[in-house]
């Protein structure tokens, strides 16, 4: 999911090429989290209607499209199809280029064959496409060499280059559950609240949640309630630059108590307000609280 395309902003085309296992698809997808409109593998005789439908989009402000060596012959097209598309709309060429020997560890720790397959060595294989790519590369805007990158740095340089500072944010889902109903697999972050007093057993709460502000009362009533909101929320106020800078997009919170209806509940929307106030982007959600 990305970020809503923004009205008043001219239209963009990011292409996205170079050496296969370079890093082409964590560039895409890091730019679709960034708010671009991604295409893995469009054919070359498609990608002017793309960048037309780009430019005249009011829907579509931004948008990133990979070409490689699946092409085959047909990349023989692409600097005439590159330059005519570059006079209808702002376009920049990336160009993901590693050493050869990266290139085979990563085909070899993958067990991939290469697109280029056939019955040659993946070494041979990487130095002919090397030498197809090579017109493509002198075009390039940006190159970049991923043989000392990991897949966290390519993502930052990206966020880097390519990511609005607004939308280079962290997004925070907060989500209540109740362990009864599993731990939601989405989860980047778990926080069991079953220790706190359960309002459950108070015959007066038993059929309201932890949005009602009696129950939320009861719940912060206790000190080891309000030690633990001071405490969580310290630690997650630490670790969002952490996550941000090591490219994370978003962020899931879980946090649970028996059934997801009281104290999870509670807990969630205070963590929410905490994290909302302190500039993140946040959503809540309360998996489990029409189960009973």
């Amino acid at each position: 999911m990305g970020e809503q395309p923004k009205r008043d902003q001219q239209p963009e085309l990011v292409i996205i090429t170079g050496l296969s296992g370079s890093g082409k698809g964590t560039v895409l997808k890091t730019l679709e989290d960034h708010g671009y409109y991604s295409v893995d593998n469009l054919p070359l005789g498609l990608i002017p209607k793309f960048a037309e439908l780009t430019r005249d989009s009011p829907n579509i402000r931004r948008a990133a499209l990979v070409v490689d060596i699946r092409e085959r012959e047909q990349l023989e097209q692409f600097p005439d199809v590159f330059a005519k598309i570059r006079r209808s709309i702002s376009t920049r060429l990336i160009f993901l280029d590693a050493d050869d020997d990266s290139l085979v560890r990563r085909y070899s720790e993958t067990r991939r064959p290469h697109p280029l397959g056939g019955d040659r060595s993946v070494l041979r294989n990487v130095r002919s496409e090397r030498r197809t790519l090579e017109p493509i590369r002198a075009l390039a805007d940006h190159v970049i060499n991923t043989t000392e990158l990991n897949v966290h740095q390519l993502r930052k340089r990206i966020i880097e280059n390519f990511g609005a500072s607004d939308e280079a944010k962290l997004r925070v889902y907060v989500m209540s559950f109740g362990f009864r109903h599993g731990v939601p697999p989405e989860s980047d972050l778990v926080f069991d609240v079953r220790f706190l007093p359960n309002p459950n057993y108070i015959p007066e709460f038993k059929n309201l949640t932890g949005k009602n502000a009696g129950v939320a009362r009861y719940i912060r009533s206790f000190p080891q309630t309000v030690e633990f909101m001071e405490r969580i929320s310290s630690l997650l106020l630490y670790l969002m630059p952490h996550y941000t800078a090591e490219g994370k997009s978003y962020l899931t919170i879980s946090i649970g108590c028996t059934g997801g209806q009281h104290r999870s509940v509670m807990m969630a929307e205070e963590i929410n307000k905490r994290l909302a106030k302190a500039g993140y982007a946040t959503k809540v959600a309360h998996r489990d609280i029409e189960k009973h």
